[in-house]
């Protein structure tokens, strides 16, 4: 096989990479260590970023991108298919190659509507076709059918159970650390924090004192999310050996397979069009508030014609020609997934220009504010220089600001794109994603009998990945809001 590095591929990539540095970085600094402890200490926080964990390594297996090699060779060369997979393609080989031949409900043995069979005597009746993966294996489905399903679910949820154990004592491990230095002990005395750290001991002592610290906090909130969703993960992947679980779609095509695979292209528009829109607003705001004057009021009239503009026929326009220019260039691209993923990146970078002014906004007010704090002016009478002032005093107070927004214009911007996926200005046709799945359920819902789960599957999917992103912002913003920590402390 030969590897294939698509340009949002190469994005992840370089974010993975900033992402660890940035981590390094922070672990050698205690001050900035302590509000990401905060956050280890909040349950909600941590359970959101476990499932949040989950989104994310479906979505990097399906960035990990490869062709395969044909039999056929042309002059000695070997050639290679024009089909581009991912490593979570040949991890879910199963649900990607048993298509069925139209619509089928969750866990049937049966398509969903009737086609005209003919049977052994030569008769001719109206009746429900057999799956050819989902259930095949059933005698008779009408009445073996839900204690099969039973049975399935029953032996993937305890073998996830299994994992799920292993994964627990993975972190129950991991929680005997070293003791605090002392430096790093007097910061967190000073915030009014615990300063008392998890002591060695041997395994009959350190998991009693571990579960008897944490009877009440967030290891304990964390350790039952993993046992309930590796019970689930289990069951469901158990259930997918055998039953097409969200049913099929009207090409025969697993739907949890494609709600699988759209993770990848919500994660995308979610991280790289609030990367394109953060040096924008970080940029303005800043300096909108800061310098005051002429700057203030050119980047206001810049940010309120963009406010003025209805997003949706910006957003449109600005798609509709970099779709005009991809057509007239067809031969930049080799393969059509190379081509999709274009236009995936050019609409990020299009949402990322458009979508910068709410956060201008508020960091604008908030420099404001900041501008006029003692600190800042005795800062100013004793020369200290405006770039000085802006990166160690400005900046790092408007954080909690700019990380709750990042993350709230995350679960926005997942959203946005199925919306413009529905209206036909979103990604490329040929590209999975929960606004193609949406628009696809349109007519569906239309049938008779109505063809749901589709929608459902979309729905739920979108529900949990904004739900947790929501939830761990919650609790990011918590821990880095300075005048809540200044509460705390003083408590």
């Amino acid at each position: 096989m030969m590897p294939v590095i698509l340009w949002t591929d190469a994005l992840i990539f370089l974010l993975i990479a900033v992402g660890l540095t940035s981590a390094w970085w922070i672990r050698q600094r205690p001050h900035l260590m302590l509000p990401w402890q905060r956050v280890a200490k909040s349950s909600v926080g941590m359970v959101s970023l476990l499932v949040l964990s989950l989104f994310v390594l479906v979505g990097l297996l399906d960035t990990l991108h490869y062709r395969v090699a044909l039999p056929e060779k042309n002059n000695g060369q070997t050639v290679y298919s024009p089909e581009v997979l991912s490593a979570f393609d040949a991890l879910a080989s199963g649900l990607r190659s048993r298509t069925e031949k139209t619509y089928s409900a969750p866990l049937a043995a049966y398509l969903y509507a009737k086609e005209s069979l003919e049977t052994p005597d030569g008769k001719v009746l109206r009746d429900y076709p057999r799956l050819k993966f989902g259930g095949a294996h059933l005698g008779d489905p009408q009445h073996e059918l839900v204690g099969d399903v039973v049975k399935w679910a029953l032996m993937g949820a305890l073998g996830g159970l299994l994992v799920g154990a292993v994964v627990i004592t993975v972190i129950l491990v991991s929680f005997r650390r070293k003791p605090e230095s002392s430096d790093v002990k007097e910061l967190r005395s000073r915030q009014g924090e615990d300063v008392v750290p998890l002591r060695r001991a041997g395994l009959r002592g350190w998991i009693p004192a571990l579960a008897g610290m944490t009877s009440a906090g967030p290891l304990r909130a964390l350790l039952i999310a993993t046992l309930i969703i590796a019970a689930l993960i289990g069951a469901v992947a158990n259930l997918s050996t055998a039953y097409h679980v969200l049913g099929t779609d009207k090409v025969g095509q697993d739907v949890l397979y494609l709600s699988l695979k759209s993770i990848r292209t919500g994660l995308v528009i979610g991280t790289v069009t609030t990367l394109v829109m953060l040096p924008f607003a970080l940029l303005f705001g800043i300096a909108a508030g800061y310098l005051r004057g002429w700057v203030d009021d050119a980047i206001q009239y810049v940010y309120t014609v963009l406010s003025s503009i209805p997003s949706v026929l910006l957003i449109a326009a600005a798609v509709l020609m970099m779709q005009v220019v991809i057509e007239m260039h067809g031969d930049w691209f080799q393969t059509s997934a190379a081509r999709a993923d274009v236009r995936l990146l050019a609409l990020c970078m299009i949402l990322g220009v458009t979508s910068w002014t709410g956060l201008c906004r508020l960091l604008r007010g908030e420099t404001l504010k900041l501008r006029e704090q003692e600190y800042i002016q005795a800062a100013q009478a004793f020369g200290v220089s405006s770039f000085r002032i802006l990166t160690r005093h400005i900046v790092p107070n408007v954080m909690h600001i700019v990380l709750i927004s990042v993350v709230m214009d995350f679960s926005a911007l997942v959203l946005a794109e199925a919306v413009l996926s529905y209206v036909g200005v979103g990604v490329d046709p040929t590209t999975i994603s929960f606004g193609t799945m949406i628009n696809a359920a349109r007519l569906e819902m239309g049938r008779d009998p109505m063809v749901w789960w589709a929608l459902a599957a979309a729905f739920s999917f979108m529900l949990v990945l904004v739900l947790a992103a929501n939830l761990f912002a919650d609790a990011v913003r918590d821990a880095f809001d300075p005048r809540l920590n200044r509460t705390e402390g003083a408590k």
